[in-house]
Parts: structure tokens; sequence; C-alpha cells
């Protein structure tokens, strides 16, 4: 028996959790958020994974609803093979329309295949869609600011200038982590005001709020805040 999956979900609506998560995602139709929530999205694509169908979800780009994306994206999780699951993934980029299911998935293979996958990240961070770019620093945040980190790639951040606001605040995100765990490599941006502004102070808010840093450090990083009139 064939499985609706706009009735599937729709099955799991919450309203209350639709209009609370709509407000956070001004750049989707609130008519096309159904209000189904993570984890129980989650538990319904491990299971459709199962299906003979989950394949041919996948092929039906594009989708309507947010949750049909977010689904995309956790079946996307699910494949382990490297090769397939960069093709997929560089098939879907183009079609995410907010922050949210740019930021939920991250492909196991990715994880097991870092030296490959960073010629890949060099190739989206050049690219002029937003989501596409943001996904690319978001990989550079999650994947190499521990072992994999290497002082180019916190130059390649650095080095990006957007007007995009979602692509700016993950350049800040990306900066806040990378003071909490590779401090040496990135303060000197901080120091030399090497952001743009609006990053610079954002990157140094986010790093204030974080639990990864000391208290001493939070302090010293907000005499690098750069003021409104300056």
């Amino acid at each position: 028996m064939s499985i609706n999956i706009e009735e599937e979900l729709f099955k799991m609506q919450d309203l209350k959790y639709r209009d609370f998560h709509a407000n956070l995602m001004p750049t989707v139709d609130k008519n096309l958020i159904i209000g189904v929530r993570t984890p129980a999205l989650r538990r319904f694509a491990a299971e459709f994974a199962k299906t003979d169908e989950a394949a041919e979800f996948l092929k039906n780009l594009p989708h309507k609803y947010y949750e049909e994306n977010n689904l995309h994206a956790f079946l996307t999780e699910k494949i382990k093979d490297y090769e397939t699951a960069l093709s997929e993934t560089e098939r879907f980029l183009p079609y995410i329309d907010n922050w949210a299911t740019c930021d939920m998935f991250l492909p196991k293979a990715f994880r097991k295949n870092t030296d490959k996958l960073i010629f890949q990240i060099n190739k989206w961070i050049k690219s002029d869609k937003t989501y596409v770019k943001r996904y690319a620093i978001g990989l550079l945040m999650k994947l190499y600011l521990d072992e994999n980190f290497k002082t180019e790639q916190i130059e390649t951040v650095a080095r990006i200038r957007s007007e995009e606001y979602y692509v700016n605040m993950m350049i800040a995100w990306y900066f806040a982590t990378a003071l909490a765990k590779q401090y040496e490599a990135a303060i000197p941006y901080i120091r030399e005001q090497r952001l743009d502004k609006w990053t610079h102070n954002k990157a140094i808010q986010k790093a204030v709020e974080s639990n990864r840093i000391s208290k001493d450090t939070k302090e010293y990083l907000k005499k690098f805040k750069i003021r409104s009139d300056s």
C-alpha cells in the first residue's frame, strides 16, 4: 500500500508549534508549514527510510511543505555511501529556503570522509545561493574545528563578504565556535577586526553567550566590540 506523505505529516500536526516555529522562519510562507515537531518527524523518517517509496520521494523535488524538505534532509542523512550522499545533498541544497532545514542535517557518510568532503565544501562556499553557502560554512564549523582544523579554513570563512543575513549569521556562529575550539587561530580575526562590522559584533555576542568560553575570555572579547558610531 502506497504512503501518502502529506496525509501522514498532517496526522502529526501541532498547530501551536506551527505558529511558534513560523515566527522563527520569516523566509517561509506560514501556509507551507504543517507544524510537525522534529523528534516525531525523525521517527517517521526512520520508518519511511525502510520502504521502497523513500527513494522515489527523494527524486521528487521540489517539495511543497517545509516538513517535506526536512523529511528529505533526514532521509539523505541515512545514506551510507559517501558518493551517493554527496550527490543527493548537492541536488537538494538549491531547494532549501530557510536556516532550519539548512542546519539540521549532516549525512553520517560526511563525518567518515572529511578528507574528500573538504573539496566539495570549498566549491559550495563560493555559491551565490544563500543556503548552499551557509551549509558549507556550517560544515566547516561542525566537522573542521577539531582534529580536522587547518588555518586556511578559518581564513576562507573570514574572507566571505555577503549582504545575506543568514550567511553572515553563520559566519558569526562559526567564529564564536572557533573562539571556543581554536582560540589562538581565531582571536587575531577579532583583535584585528578582519570581519565586517555586523558579523564581528555578532561573533563576539555569540561567544559571550557560549558556555564553552571562560568568563575571563568573555570579558576580554567584549573590549573588541565595535561601537555603532565607529
